[in-house]
C-alpha cells in the first residue's frame, strides 16, 4: 500500500521511459522529477529514478492529480556525462483527462532528445 494509506486504484497513471539512442539501452538511474503549476508557479508533485529498463512509474494521489499543467524535469547529465550539450530537459504538457494514463518518453542522445505522447 502506498504512504499516504489509500490503495493504488485511488492513485494517477502517470509514467516515463528514457531510451538512449546511441546505444539502444534503456537510460538507468536517471533523475526525474515531476511537477505541477498552479497560481504560485511549480510545485513538485513526485520524483524518482528510472529503474533498469529506463521507466518510472508516478504513483500520485488523486487528490493531487488534476487538470492542467505539468512538466517533467529530467536531470541527464550524470547519465550521459559532464560534456553533454542538454545537462537538463524540461518537458512540459496539459493533463486534459486526469482518468487517462499519461505516458511521456524521452528518447535521448548527447546533442538531442525527442519526445511524445505515448500511451
Amino acid at each position: 500500500m502506498p504512504s499516504d494509506g489509500v490503495t493504488a486504484a485511488n492513485h494517477a497513471r502517470i509514467s516515463t521511459h528514457i531510451l538512449d539512442t546511441v546505444t539502444g539501452d534503456p537510460a538507468k538511474d536517471v533523475y526525474v522529477r515531476l511537477e505541477r503549476r498552479d497560481s504560485d508557479g511549480w510545485s513538485t508533485v513526485a520524483e524518482g529514478r528510472t529503474d533498469d529498463d529506463g521507466r518510472l512509474r508516478y504513483e500520485v494521489p488523486l487528490h493531487a492529480w488534476q487538470a492542467g499543467g505539468y512538466r517533467l524535469f529530467f536531470y541527464v547529465e550524470p547519465y550521459l556525462g559532464g560534456d553533454c550539450f542538454f545537462p537538463e530537459i524540461t518537458v512540459a504538457f496539459h493533463v486534459h483527462d486526469p482518468d487517462r494514463h499519461y505516458h511521456v518518453p524521452l528518447l535521448l542522445s548527447r546533442y538531442g532528445y525527442t519526445t511524445y505522447r505515448g500511451s
